[in-house]
């Protein structure tokens, strides 16, 4: 039986009271960017930082008593494991969750932290799946899957009610894809309700599943993305079909594109999105002409992302935007050399993080020393003029990669 629209709003009853309705806002600023209108859903304010608790939890509601006695288990990266953790704990269910062994360390403390037996298996989604399946036959335990499953489908739906609700002129939603359960719930919930508008599907380049799917072409995957809440190498037996009926296209982006966009969620929105979360804005910016002008839902699904890439991302969007830089100063091996050269960056406001003095490792001539500055800087231009100005003071300066 395909899922429907009523059985979307029936799941919309399910989880009213019990997960979040979250906000659907006006982005003026990521607006005036893009040229589009955009209006973000900010399921990253879920309990469990994630979308994946409402299908979670109507796939919960779904079981018989004998069900719930025997316990549920899935696979997951990580977001459909804290939300089916937390509300199989709430409604006394015994869940066990397989997850692959590189699952972020926050995602896997905060899903043991739900009260579920954890078990570490295989290197992506698809190998934890096989041994979720494994152990479900072993341990007579009921298999919640994180995306082929029509509660689960239908559960992932309400988020497009929502959003429709909130914002009825909306013209495309930019949806994250990893098996397609999200996108498949909201699509059927879209074009319930408004059969014009547009649904596009964002996957990263490293793990193309769907988009080499429905292009009839056969995929190559890489070995990691910062997405891995979307790193799914099978698309959903039952999601792929609603796929092809009901998305327009499923859009690829590059790990640059969605490190920008957590950059800018975090800049501009103050609030923190994963990877996958950011993907829906990633598209947005990487092709913004086929969306300018236009009323655009971006999907900003999760934010649960391991604080260390965090900081690791803000440091590689700062030397992007220009506000950090690596700067190597040619000066005379003489006392005062240096101090000469840190007044002059002082004086051009630029903020000293780091300073290297070599003599010895240079091909430089005796007296002569390389001095490598980690400057803390305002823009690309500012950077220019810091350049100029110790030149005019006759120093040799150039950036370093």
């Amino acid at each position: 039986m395909a899922v429907t629209l009523e059985q979307i709003q029936r799941a919309a009853e399910t989880v009213r009271g019990h997960v979040q309705e979250t906000p659907c806002l006006r982005s003026r600023t990521l607006s005036e960017i893009t040229g589009a209108e955009v209006y973000i859903k900010f399921e990253n304010l879920q309990f469990t930082a994630s979308f994946k608790e409402r299908g979670a939890l109507c796939k919960l509601s779904s079981l018989t008593d004998a069900q719930r006695i025997r316990g549920v288990i899935a696979a997951s990266a990580g977001n459909h494991a804290q939300g089916l953790a937390y509300h199989a704990r709430r409604l006394a269910v015994p869940a066990v969750i397989v997850m692959p062994r590189y699952t972020p360390h926050v995602k896997v403390e905060r899903t043991a932290a739900f009260g579920a037996e954890v078990v570490l298996h295989g290197d992506h989604y698809d190998e934890a799946s096989t041994h979720a399946r494994t152990l479900a036959a072993e341990r007579g335990l009921e298999l919640v899957h994180g995306y082929d499953d029509e509660n689960v489908i239908a559960g992932q739906g309400t988020v497009a009610l929502e959003m429709l609700a909130a914002q009825p002129q909306l013209e495309v939603l930019l949806v994250p894809v990893g098996g397609g359960g999200l996108i498949a719930g909201m699509a059927i919930a879209a074009h319930g309700l408004d059969p014009e508008l547009q649904v596009f599907g964002v996957q990263t380049e490293r793990f193309p599943a769907f988009h080499c799917a429905l292009a009839g072409t056969v995929p190559s995957f890489a070995a990691s993305t910062i997405a891995e809440g979307i790193a799914v190498k099978t698309p959903g037996k039952l999601t792929l079909p609603i796929v092809r009926e009901h998305v327009r296209e499923v859009l690829l982006v590059d790990e640059g594109s969605l490190e920008r966009a957590i950059v800018m969620l975090l800049e501009i929105e103050k609030t923190v999105a994963e990877g996958a979360g950011a993907a829906g804005l990633a598209a947005l910016l990487r092709y913004g002409e086929r969306f300018r002008g236009r009323k655009v839902g971006v999907v900003l699904s999760g934010g649960n992302i391991d604080p260390l890439m965090l900081g690791s991302i803000i440091e590689r969007g700062m030397v992007r935007s220009g506000r950090l830089v690596r700067l190597t100063v040619e000066l005379r091996d003489l006392p005062g050399a240096l101090a000469q050269a840190t007044a002059h960056l002082a004086e051009a406001n630029a903020n000293i993080e780091e300073v290297h003095h070599q003599r010895a490792f240079t091909d430089l001539p005796v007296q002569t020393a390389e001095v490598e500055f980690v400057l803390q800087t305002r823009s690309h231009e500012h950077v220019a003029e810091i350049i100029a100005r110790l030149e005019r003071a006759g120093f040799k300066a150039r950036l370093r990669a």
